[in-house]
C-alpha cells in the first residue's frame, strides 16, 4: 500500500468523505436499487428478520422461494413460535446452515415469551436473541423502522475495504474494528433504510468479489482499490487451511417398497435436529447395528458414494441398502426413529444430500 493509500485509509471516517460516500450511494440507489424483493413489501421487523437470517450465507435468488413458503406458513412471530421444530426445519430443508432455523425458532419463542410478541427496538436487546449478531440486528432495525444503526455483512465489508483502502483480513479484530468505525461514519442521519439496502445492493451487484464492475460504481472516482489496482487484493482473503475429509456409512433400511427408516440427529453438530439415515464410522459398525436391530443383512448399494462440501470440511457418504423383513422394538422409539413414507412424506427437516440419496435409491429400485 502506498503512502497516499495509507493516508486515505487513516482518514476514512472523516465526516466530509463519509458524507460524500453516502450521498453518492443514495443517488445510485434511487436509480438502480432493488425495491421489489418480497421482504421489502410491508417491511415489518418480523419479515425483515426472517429475510436477514435466510440471507446469511445464501444468495437472494436462492432465498426468495424459501422465504415465500416460510412466510405463508408462519406469517407472524406467534405462528413461528408455536410451530413444531420439525416443521420449521422441513421448510428450511435444502437451504443449509440449519442452525439458522433452530436459532430463528428459539428466538421467536423468546420474543413471544419475554417481549409479548413485540420485536425489540433496541440494538442490545435484539443482539441477545439467538442467532443475531451486531450487523444482523442493525440491518433489521434499519430496514424495518429506519433506526440509525450501521451494518457490516460480507458485502459491506468488501465495499468499504476497497473504497477506503483497508487492508488485512476482515475477520481479524483490529481490521473489523476499523471497518465498523467507517461503517458508523458513513451511515447517514436520514434515509437509513435506503442507505442500508443500497450498500448491500452495491456489494451484491457491482462491487462483487470477482470482476467488480468499477465503471458502474457510484463511488469509483476516489476508490482506493480502483486507483491502486488492488480490487482483487481487498479485502484481504482469509488464510487458506487444508480441508479435513470425513466419511461415514449410512444405512438405508427399507420396509416394503416405499418406507425408509430415518433417525433424528443430535441437536448439535452436522444437520443438528434434522432427520437422516442411521450413520456409522465404519462398515463393520453399520453391519453390527443392522444385525442387532434389523435382522437383515446389509448389501452395498450399487453406484458412487455421495460427496457433500460443508463450510469447513468435505463429507463422503457411503450408503448401504438393507431390506427389513420384521420389526424391532428398538426402532419403535418415535422420538428417535421414524419410518418415512415416500408416497406420503411427513413434514420433517431432511438434509438435501439425504433427500438426494433417497431419490437416487428410488430410481435404482424402479429400474430393477
Amino acid at each position: 500500500m502506498t503512502d497516499d493509500t495509507a493516508a486515505s485509509s487513516s482518514s476514512a471516517a472523516e465526516p466530509e468523505r463519509a458524507s460524500r460516500f453516502a450521498g453518492a450511494l443514495l443517488e445510485w440507489f434511487d436509480a438502480n436499487g432493488r425495491r421489489d424483493l418480497p421482504w421489502q413489501v410491508n417491511p415489518t421487523a418480523y419479515r425483515v428478520w426472517v429475510s436477514e437470517i435466510m440471507l446469511q450465507q445464501t444468495q437472494v435468488a436462492t432465498a426468495i422461494p424459501y422465504y415465500l413458503r416460510f412466510m405463508e406458513r408462519f406469517p407472524d412471530v406467534d405462528a413461528l413460535a408455536e410451530a413444531p421444530l420439525d416443521e420449521v426445519l422441513h421448510l428450511w430443508s435444502g437451504l443449509g446452515y440449519y442452525a439458522r432455523a433452530r436459532n430463528l425458532h428459539r428466538a421467536a419463542q423468546s420474543v413471544v415469551r419475554e417481549c409479548g410478541g413485540r420485536f425489540p427496538e433496541e440494538l442490545e436487546q435484539v443482539m441477545r436473541l439467538p442467532g443475531i449478531g451486531r450487523s444482523t440486528a442493525g440491518a433489521i432495525l434499519a430496514l424495518s423502522s429506519g433506526r440509525r444503526y450501521a451494518i457490516l455483512d460480507g458485502n459491506v465489508k468488501r465495499v468499504l475495504a476497497r473504497r477506503f483502502g483497508v487492508a488485512g483480513n476482515p475477520g481479524e479484530p483490529s481490521v473489523e474494528r476499523k471497518l465498523w468505525s467507517i461503517a458508523e461514519a458513513c451511515t447517514p442521519g436520514e434515509r437509513i433504510a435506503d442507505y442500508t439496502q443500497g450498500i448491500m445492493d452495491l456489494g451484491a451487484t457491482v462491487c462483487t468479489r470477482a470482476r467488480p464492475a468499477c465503471l458502474l460504481c457510484p463511488v469509483a472516482d476516489d476508490c482506493v482499490a480502483r486507483l491502486e489496482g488492488t480490487q482483487s487484493e481487498l479485502p484481504s482473503p482469509r488464510p487458506r487451511a487444508s480441508r479435513p475429509q470425513r466419511a461415514a456409512w449410512l444405512v438405508m433400511a427399507m420396509r416394503g417398497e416405499h418406507k425408509v427408516l430415518l433417525e433424528r440427529r443430535p441437536p448439535a453438530g452436522i444437520w443438528g435436529g434434522l432427520w437422516g439415515l442411521p450413520e456409522f464410522p465404519t462398515r463393520a459398525h453399520a453391519d453390527q447395528w443392522c444385525r442387532e436391530n434389523l435382522s437383515a443383512g446389509a448389501t452395498a448399494l450399487p453406484g458412487e458414494v455421495i460427496r457433500h462440501a460443508f463450510s469447513h470440511f468435505d463429507y463422503e457418504m457411503r450408503p448401504l441398502l438393507v431390506r427389513c423383513m420384521g420389526r424391532s422394538a428398538a426402532l419403535r422409539d418415535v422420538d428417535r426413529y421414524r419410518w418415512y413414507d415416500l408416497r406420503d412424506p411427513m413434514k420433517v427437516g431432511l438434509p438435501k444430500p439425504i433427500a438426494t440419496l433417497i431419490a437416487r435409491i428410488q430410481r435404482a429400485e424402479a429400474a430393477t
